[in-house]
């Protein structure tokens, strides 16, 4: 691996996406509400794996590699075991994502996670609110929040999606929208959410702006089908954006990247900072 002599360099960070209890790979844009409310519309979602193993499982294997950083997305309803399990297996070390908000937040810091990871709260009837995260902020901790602000292409540029990315938001993805957002947590977190999933390569526009824009720890998932899309991060981002690959990894079903490769690939970039 080549670099720059002092310079930081992505990472790969691993991740645990948890749907009905277990751990799954699902096209992001396919992941939507059923017609009556009530569950997933099944007309529409689309499944790349599913786990034979139990998300502690997963929790432990990133734990024997020191793969830290990692992040437990919950994809609606019925997943809260599933989560505690995997949080008990590695404790301290992984964020939790999905349906967080301030009621909830404090307990699965208990539960064992690092940080919380949220969205969908900071955005009531899908409008920004400044005082929610603030409020976050105040019973976590600002070291212990991340922030998800993942997006859709629109003309205007990248829109926050919420809801399991099925709405749009009044926050477009720019320098202002991150700097304010990164004034108050600790670390972002970016789904490319039309790329989700399909294995088809990043949003390349999109790194590279995170790579101008973002002032702490990011890291970004949609897409990355092989060690080539952490290369091309790591160079065109300055080592600023670190990646998740979740559908083209090979513990993941995938064929694209080895989870041996990536995890050779940390052990020789620089620490984070």
């Amino acid at each position: 691996m080549t670099s720059a002599v002092g310079r930081r360099h992505s990472r790969f960070r691993p991740c645990i996406d948890l749907h009905h209890g277990k751990v799954k790979q699902i096209v992001g844009g396919s992941l939507r509400d059923a017609p009556d409310g009530k569950g997933d519309d099944e007309q529409t979602l689309t499944t790349n794996f599913v786990a034979e193993h139990p998300p502690s499982y997963y929790a432990e294997l990133y734990a024997r590699h020191n793969l830290i950083g990692g992040h437990i997305i919950k994809l609606g309803a019925g997943n809260d075991e599933a989560a505690i399990s995997a949080l008990q297996a590695w404790p301290d070390r992984l964020h939790i994502g999905g349906g967080i908000d301030a009621d909830n937040a404090r307990l699965w810091l208990e539960r064992g996670a690092e940080k919380v990871i949220v969205t969908s709260y900071l955005f009531p009837d899908c409008k920004f609110s400044f005082e929610r995260l603030l409020t976050l902020e105040k019973i976590v901790g600002r070291d212990r929040l991340v922030v998800d602000i993942s997006c859709r292409r629109r003309e205007q540029g990248w829109v926050v999606a919420m809801n399991r990315w099925q709405d749009l938001t009044d926050m477009v993805v720019s320098k202002e929208s991150v700097d304010l957002i990164s004034s108050h947590c600790s670390e972002l977190l970016i789904h490319a959410a039309d790329v989700e999933g399909l294995c088809r390569g990043i949003d390349q526009d999109l790194v590279e702006r995170l790579g101008e824009w973002c002032s702490i720890p990011t890291t970004y998932a949609g897409g990355a089908r092989h060690l080539a899309d952490l290369e091309w991060i790591d160079t065109h981002s300055k080592g600023r954006v670190d990646v998740t690959f979740g559908s083209a990894l090979d513990i993941f079903g995938g064929s694209g990247v080895k989870l041996d490769d990536l995890i050779a690939w940390n052990t020789h970039a620089e620490p984070s900072s």
